[in-house]
């Protein structure tokens, strides 16, 4: 399965930061652009299977939310 996440990508002196607004703290850098969003793409991966590692015995729900 693939979901599409937005990342915030920042130019800085030693390269490119970037993190991921969806996901409280999920930061990686790159000495390039190409390789930020790599790099952010395995900490997302990585995010979220210690998230679903942290929740998977607990009793999950949906809710809809107007915005």
């Amino acid at each position: 399965m693939q979901t599409k996440y937005k990342v915030v990508l920042n130019k800085t002196d030693e390269g490119y930061s970037v993190h991921c607004p969806g996901l409280p703290g999920c930061w990686s850098q790159g000495e390039t652009e190409a390789e930020a969003i790599e790099n952010i793409k395995d900490a997302v991966t990585e995010y979220l299977a210690a998230l679903y590692e942290s929740i998977k015995n607990a009793d999950i729900r949906e809710i809809d939310v107007a915005i």
